[in-house]
């Protein structure tokens, strides 16, 4: 069954943290923020942990791949999770179990405990399921795209803060505190750990599941389906082919930014003869575009929603993926910085845009498993990152495993036309989709028509009368 009182507008309402599912909006991107900035902490040191623990190519090709290949599974599972005990309860156990491997990584004393660690990391990556299930569930879909799409957007910016944040972290560690560079990349970890320690805490007392409430009340009122039920919806939505179709789209997208982040800042290291900092500063870059790209993307989505319907944005979503493929050629083709910075900007624009508009589809696949959808999907990012780190891995070419992503994304693309919707649901969404907006003209015009009285009321108080006369 449908939840009841999403919020109907996100940017009027922006600072209103009063409102739970602004409050919840707010705690989903920071949460998903101190996550992915966690998940990405040791990429832009990896030349330090490189020279430390002897790590070769191959090996470095098999920390990427460890590091992306546990949130397969985690976000299979955590889509099921978060339809029976709620998000609230299943972000606050992924951030507290997940902030230990992140500390914990400071314990690596060889490839196979640098490789155990990474991967355990990877866990936490399923955060991003959870935010965008969260927000799915509190706003209407009038702007579900966009909020889906910011508070995601906004979290996988800290895979660009991460890039140049770390360095300097590092550095604070060994100049500052006079730490080895053995031991100020450890520490600079456990910090990290920390923060999200203290986050996990922080979610599970300033959120709640839903609108009107937590699940388990809900539940107890009659007003949700029963946990027995969220194991049969979930094996219904992995026969639905557009979830799997969707599942290769992201793919193309998120899987290319997992990609990114975790080769980038040895890329501009060996290819551009950069040093770390910089290094990190170029490729910083990159995952900055989330601060807008994936919110125009999740914006432009519920436009082209309300112009055409859902074809409209899945048709959106074909334009995202086509330019981002297109773009990722020429980045790879670019051998010097000036004209190599430019196009990695244009090419990560268009994938955080590709992203939103994907989770500007997924709420309307199937509401009944709404965890399901977001979690297969979401895991399709990885396992496109898993494959994308094999051309890593093997010796070629970095500029031509680039290129060689950009024809698989352009491919992809084409796949968009596959999510079609029924007559039926078409009709339903419209329906849902103006009732949103009326609810949000509705209030519009109380709070315009709370301020004039209130003017009203000032001005009959100077004028030394009642506002009755």
């Amino acid at each position: 069954m449908e939840l009841q009182n999403k919020a109907t507008a996100l940017w009027s309402n922006f600072l209103n943290v009063k409102m739970v599912q602004i409050r919840t909006f707010h705690m989903t991107w920071f949460a998903f923020f101190s996550c992915f900035f966690a998940w990405f902490g040791i990429a832009p040191l990896m030349s330090v942990v490189r020279d430390e623990l002897q790590l070769t190519p191959e090996q470095i090709g098999w920390a990427i791949i460890g590091s992306v290949s546990m949130t397969i599974f985690a976000r299979l599972f955590i889509g099921w999770l978060c339809d029976r005990i709620g998000p609230r309860k299943s972000y606050t156990w992924l951030l507290l179990i997940g902030s230990l491997p992140v500390m914990g990584i400071g314990l690596a004393q060889s490839f196979e405990t640098f490789l155990l660690f990474r991967v355990l990391i990877g866990g936490i990556g399923a955060a991003f399921v959870i935010t965008q299930y969260h927000t799915s569930v509190m706003f209407a879909p009038n702007v579900v795209g966009q909020a889906n799409a910011t508070s995601a957007g906004w979290g996988n910016l800290g895979g660009g803060v991460t890039q140049f944040v770390m360095p300097l972290l590092f550095s604070v560690m060994v100049i500052g505190f006079g730490f080895s560079e053995a031991v100020g990349w450890r520490l600079s970890m456990v910090v990290v750990g920390v923060i999200i320690f203290l986050t996990g805490i922080a979610y599970y007392f300033l959120t709640q599941d839903a609108p009107d409430g937590n699940f388990d009340e809900l539940r107890a009122q009659g007003r949700m389906e029963e946990k027995k039920k969220v194991t049969g919806n979930y094996m219904h939505a992995l026969k639905d082919p557009r979830v799997w179709v969707l599942f290769v789209i992201y793919g193309a997208c998120f899987g290319i930014e997992l990609t990114v982040n975790n080769v980038a800042a040895l890329y501009f290291m060996d290819y551009f003869d950069l040093n770390l900092v910089t290094a990190g500063f170029v490729a910083a870059s990159f995952g900055l575009m989330n601060l807008f790209a994936r919110t125009l993307g999740g914006i432009f989505g519920d436009n082209f929603g309300s112009l055409w319907g859902l074809r409209g944005r899945a048709f959106w979503l074909f334009i995202c993926l086509f330019f981002e493929g297109c773009a990722l050629m020429v980045f790879s083709q670019m051998s010097v910085l000036f004209l190599a910075l430019p196009s990695l900007i244009v090419f990560s624009f268009f994938t955080q845009m590709a992203e939103g508009a994907t989770y500007s589809v997924v709420p309307f696949i199937n509401k009944k498993a709404l965890g399901a959808v977001a979690g297969v999907v979401g895991a399709g990012g990885n396992a496109g990152a898993v494959l994308a780190g094999f051309l890593f891995k093997n010796v070629i070419d970095w500029s031509e495993a680039f290129f060689i992503l950009g024809v698989i994304v352009t491919c992809a693309s084409f796949l968009a036309f596959l999510v079609r919707f029924s007559t039926r649901q078409e009709d339903e969404e419209r329906a849902a989709f103006a009732a949103a907006n009326i609810e949000t003209l509705r209030r519009r015009a109380e709070k315009a028509n709370a301020a004039l009285d209130e003017g009203l009321t000032a001005l009959a108080r100077r004028e030394g009368r009642t506002p009755a006369q």
